[in-house]
């Protein structure tokens, strides 16, 4: 177990790898409702920037009544005005954020976002920027900063990229929260459950993941942003050279040898 802390004793970030290759991260300021604060940042961007390699999944979950409020209010009130550095301030916050979020997608591991409690402006673009996501029912999720003054940019553009352009943009605008049943609907999230089936829904989800090739996983998660974005014949010419390349590997002659003979794979890249 390691920690990341902040000014205050407490640590802000716990982390955890376990046998199967579960790598979790735990948001733990519950008081400030894990706040992203600059500290919580450089601490998440360090850890994924470190990840074991024995890792295979990353699991995000927090502690507390709220997964996360999104960023620190009271950290970015306090840097506010303009003549004082205020603005390059704000721009530096958002963009060690999107570096964060962009992270998320970028490293080779699946990752799962845990959430058990509210989940609003950053917070809520945590979760869409999440490769999957499981809430407790009771969860709500929203882009509030609008009833602020302040337009929820940064988180629009994970939310514009999970749900259809008209849902996303109501949140948006309204600043109005969903249920967690509603994002399911919506597209934020895989699933939800009972508050008390949380851990083994996720745990069951991430050891799926665990007991696949890495090499078809990792090969699979770059692929498919990659190719979100490009046009259609962009799209497939990513994915045949993916694929061909995929097949090469000893996994997939493994696979292929299994499936013939009836039997479970011996993956060599577990």
């Amino acid at each position: 177990m390691s920690q990341e802390t902040d000014k205050s004793a407490d640590p802000i970030l716990l982390s955890n790898l376990n046998d199967q290759g579960i790598f979790t991260l735990t948001l733990n300021r519950p008081a400030q409702f894990n706040a992203l604060s600059e500290a919580m940042l450089d601490a998440l961007q360090n850890a994924l920037d470190n990840l074991d390699s024995q890792a295979r999944v990353v699991v995000i979950e927090a502690r507390g009544k709220a997964f996360c409020a999104g960023h620190d209010l009271h950290e970015m009130r306090a840097h506010a005005d303009a003549e004082n550095g205020g603005e390059q301030w704000q721009r530096d916050l958002f963009k060690k954020c999107s570096g964060f979020m962009q992270t998320l997608i970028n490293i080779p591991q699946p990752v799962i976002a845990k959430v058990q409690g509210l989940a609003t402006a950053a917070g809520c673009q945590l979760v869409a920027n999440c490769d999957l996501a499981i809430a407790a029912n009771e969860c709500k999720f929203g882009v509030s900063g609008i009833n602020l003054g302040l337009f929820c940019s940064t988180p629009s553009v994970a939310l514009s990229r999970n749900l259809s352009r008209k849902r996303a943009f109501q949140m948006l605008m309204t600043g109005d929260f969903i249920s967690a049943e509603q994002a399911v609907d919506w597209g934020l999230l895989n699933k939800c459950v009972a508050a008390d089936a949380l851990d083994a829904e996720v745990n069951l989800l991430a050891n799926q993941i665990c007991q696949k090739s890495q090499v078809a996983v990792t090969t699979g998660k770059t692929l498919f942003y990659k190719q979100l974005e490009k046009p259609l014949d962009e799209a497939y010419e990513l994915a045949g050279n993916a694929m061909a390349c995929n097949m090469m590997s000893d996994d997939v002659k493994e696979g292929i040898d299994a499936f013939f003979e009836k039997r479970e794979p011996s993956w060599k890249n577990r």
